[in-house]
């Protein structure tokens, strides 16, 4: 989801949107609006994304066998 051209629209990631709390933000155009929300006036800001968390790896289960060449 990080590199995808096709972002979802979503006010929560809008140049004219500021954040109230999780779940609300408040537009310049609209007012207060759903974070999941979109309009037609809806311009990206990528520095608003945050990526998901990695996923730790868990190495307890492979042997050292599966880390040698044959």
């Amino acid at each position: 989801m990080l590199f995808r051209k096709r972002i979802p629209r979503s006010c929560a990631y809008c140049t004219r949107a500021a954040a109230m709390d999780a779940d609300n933000v408040l537009c310049a155009k609209r007012g207060v609006v759903s974070a999941l929300s979109s309009c037609k006036k809806f311009r990206y800001d990528p520095y608003k994304r945050i990526p998901p968390k990695m996923k730790v790896l868990d190495l307890n289960q492979y042997e050292e066998a599966d880390f040698t060449l044959q």
